[in-house]
């Protein structure tokens, strides 16, 4: 479905990704992992259209994407959810869902669409008329990714869901990400730096250092990896 090669992305003269590639099957779950400024979210958002690279090639179910702007790769059916959640703070939840199915493939089914998300996020229905900047990270969180369900994506980016939540909202977005995974067999691209938990949710996983792929593998190969065991896992 997803076929990144030869990356690079450059600011201000910094290599973030240097000569990167990846693949994601479709119905694939894929992580990457990697120490705080290893490059994870440039290179999500150089997939999701949200930077342009300065060299390499993103190709989309077999058509080069990269000169595409993020919202033309967003009606393709890639939905991204962004490092810091970024919901629209003025307005209530329910119109933050809504502004999720603006692709005209998941506007017919914007109802349906509310009532999945409504009971993967009970909360989201209880808060619907509620201002979105008015909830908890943990509630901002689920509103986001609710939010790119909305849209009936084939292709979901997750960028860091984690992060700056407790361990039991962390661990009720981890079991929220397993069962849309269960219950469509979404194709996932997750980056995330908790890796025990990242890997234990996918199929495979890439390991990225310095904006350079290190390490690829399978699950449990990485998980059993002597180098991510010493660097990550305490081991």
């Amino acid at each position: 479905m997803l076929t990144v090669s030869g990356l690079s992305v450059s600011y201000g003269g910094l290599h973030a990704i240097v000569d990167a590639s990846l693949a994601v099957g479709e119905g694939e779950f894929v992580t990457i992992v990697g120490p705080n400024g290893a490059g994870k979210t440039t290179l999500l958002r150089a997939i999701g259209g949200g930077v342009a690279p300065a060299a390499g090639r993103i190709e989309y179910r077999g058509a080069d994407i990269g000169a595409l702007r993020a919202h033309a790769r967003a009606r393709l059916g890639i939905a991204h959810v962004p490092e810091g959640r970024r919901v629209f703070p003025s307005m209530s939840v329910l119109e933050n869902l809504e502004m999720g199915s603006f692709r005209p493939a998941a506007r017919p089914q914007r109802a349906e669409s509310l009532d999945v998300v409504y009971a993967l996020f009970p909360v989201l229905r209880e808060r619907r008329t509620q201002l979105a900047g008015s909830l908890s990270g943990g509630e901002q969180q689920m509103l986001a990714i609710g939010r790119a369900l909305m849209a009936r994506p084939d292709l979901l980016l997750l960028d860091e869901p984690s992060q700056g939540l407790g361990p039991r909202v962390v661990e009720l977005i981890f079991e929220a990400i397993a069962a849309i995974r269960r219950a469509r067999r979404l194709t996932i691209l997750l980056v995330e730096q908790r890796v025990v938990e990242a890997l234990e949710l996918c199929d495979r996983g890439y390991v990225l250092e310095t904006g350079r792929v290190v390490l690829v593998g399978e699950r449990d190969t990485l998980l059993a990896d002597p180098r991510v065991q010493h660097a990550y896992l305490g081991a």
